[in-house]
């Protein structure tokens, strides 16, 4: 026969127990901040060599401002400017034409087409450009004439090669066949980059090939391409100034005429130098904007544009001034 003790009686059976201690109020610690001196004299020294750089700028006569305001925007100046962004725009519509079907090429199932890309690619990256340029300007001592027909056979149209290449043509060719084989490598990157898993998705999903292509495959590879392919561009805008060798009045050609006759190297090359500043930072904020475009997919919600936040600074402003209170009428 079991006993059973009551609560109360059993909690006064129990050894008494210490009340627990009352809670001690601690102190908030505060975080130090950390005190880099180093960095602000790297910073002081930066600034005083760019103060350096620039107080020499303005006050070093070799430099020779006026000359540099007379030229920048002469008419000579312009229309050579206008012909390197032909040879620019041409060489990179063509070059990158060519070297999307290429990377195609490069990347299909079949070895022939394999073989020919990649052999393409090794030739024109192995040549020098000025070399190839060079090449295309005297394409006339090897063929005089050039004909379109049945291969081996009869001939439907014959042409003379100097009639039809000149010296702007052959600039175009070689520019655009020399940045063919880089872009197809960058294209190429930019495709084996997207997941192959997706593709598999899409093709279990009954979707056709080229709309994979067009919907999958280009807009995650187009982040790839982008960074790698505008500084393609931007090395053959500059590139373009070799084209001097075949006297094309593009950029640099045209600025070197001009100092040869006045003597004034620097404030001449300063032009040049200038334009091919400008015209650079267009193509860099021009690939901000297009990578912005492709970014969507991997950002929902990327952030604000520098225009944007312009824009949205200049609305708060005018708000708080809307918002201000107006003095007390009498």
């Amino acid at each position: 026969m079991s006993a059973s003790v009551a609560p109360d009686a059993a909690a006064e059976l129990a050894p008494d127990e210490p009340a627990p201690p009352p809670p001690v109020a601690t102190a908030t610690p505060t975080v130090a901040k950390p005190w880099h001196p180093w960095r602000w004299v790297i910073s002081a020294v930066a600034l005083v060599l760019l103060a350096q750089f620039i107080h020499g700028l303005a006050t070093n006569p070799g430099w020779d401002w006026p000359t540099f305001a007379q030229y920048i925007t002469a008419k000579s100046v312009l229309s050579a400017l206008r012909v390197t962004l032909e040879l620019t725009a041409w060489g990179t519509a063509l070059g990158f034409l060519l070297g999307t079907a290429l990377a195609i090429a490069r990347l299909s199932n079949n070895p022939v087409l394999r073989v020919i890309s990649w052999s393409y690619i090794w030739a024109f990256r192995s040549i020098p450009l000025i070399v190839q340029l060079l090449f295309w300007f005297n394409i006339a001592y090897l063929y005089n004439t050039l004909s379109i027909g049945i291969p081996f056979g009869p001939a439907f149209f014959t042409f003379e090669v100097n009639g039809v290449i000149s010296g702007f043509t052959a600039a175009v060719i070689g520019l655009a066949l020399h940045q063919a084989a880089y872009s197809a490598e960058i294209i190429r990157a930019g495709i084996i980059s997207v997941d192959a898993g997706q593709l598999e998705a899409a093709a279990a999903l009954g979707i056709p090939r080229v709309r994979q292509f067009r919907t999958i495959v280009v807009p995650q590879a187009m982040r790839s391409i982008l960074p790698n392919a505008t500084n393609e561009v931007i090395s053959l805008f500059k590139g373009t100034s070799i084209v001097s060798v075949m006297a094309i009045a593009e950029l640099f050609y045209q600025v070197q005429v001009i100092y040869g006759r006045n003597g004034r190297v620097v404030p001449l090359l300063m032009v040049a130098t200038a334009w091919y500043i400008v015209l650079t930072t267009v193509l860099s904020v021009a690939q901000y904007y297009i990578e912005r475009h492709y970014a969507k997919g991997a950002q929902r919600t990327p952030p604000p544009s520098p225009l944007q936040r312009a824009w949205q600074k200049l609305r708060e402003i005018a708000e708080t001034g809307s918002a201000a209170p107006r003095g007390a009428t009498r």
